[in-house]
């Protein structure tokens, strides 16, 4: 594997992940999201601000972000996985492509290197390499989300199980390695929602009854 497929792989995944999807979505509706709810640009945030601004089409907003930044990790990561990449360990490639696709997000060139908590973009790329391990994960999220209505808990009750799932499974060592880092990393960029949570302090996403 040359050094000219790792610089490749490396440049283009973090250009992806620096894509700024939830500024500027939140941009299409005249909010800077830095400056609003948490001022975190991810989809949670940009669907909690523009839906309390906009209803039902804001919180389609934000849900386009979610699918946005994964669709930008899965990319990343699938790219050098294609048959016509003429290149050996192209697992080695998607690997190094999900990872710079997380920090890419985490901190984009684009927006003075602030950016979100890489939940999507890490579980787009993580889809592409361990996806029994992410179903699981994804499970997790949703019964935690629909029981608790914390999107936080159910973000980091989902990195935990994908970490546990992905020792478990017969995945290689060095992709087990990389998921545990990248969903670590996801729940280490949660440590202001796990001050919340136990101060019982984070906002729930509440479903407002029917007029």
């Amino acid at each position: 594997m040359s050094n000219f497929w790792i610089f490749t792989t490396a440049l283009a995944g973090y250009l992806l992940g620096a894509l700024p999807f939830g500024y500027i979505v939140a941009r299409a509706h005249d909010v800077d999201i830095f400056k609003e709810g948490s001022g975190n640009p991810g989809a949670t945030n940009v669907k909690r601000v523009l839906g309390e601004k906009f209803g039902a089409k804001g919180k389609r907003a934000g849900n386009f972000v979610f699918v946005l930044d994964a669709l930008k990790g899965a990319v990343a990561t699938g790219w050098p996985l294609l048959p016509w990449i003429d290149t050996p360990h192209q697992d080695v490639l998607a690997l190094i492509g999900v990872v710079a696709a997380v920090l890419g997000h985490s901190f984009s060139v684009f927006t003075r290197f602030k950016g979100g908590k890489g939940v999507a973009t890490a579980a787009g790329g993580l889809v592409v390499l361990i996806p029994v391990a992410c179903l699981i994960g994804a499970v997790t999220w949703v019964l935690t989300f629909f029981t608790t209505r914390y999107v936080s808990l159910g973000s980091i009750l989902g990195a935990v199980v994908v970490i546990v799932s992905v020792w478990l499974l017969p995945y290689s060592v060095a992709v087990a390695v990389v998921a545990t880092v990248l969903a670590a990393v996801v729940i280490l960029r949660h440590h202001a929602n796990i001050r919340r949570l136990l101060a019982g302090t984070e906002p729930r996403f509440v479903k407002k009854p029917a007029a």
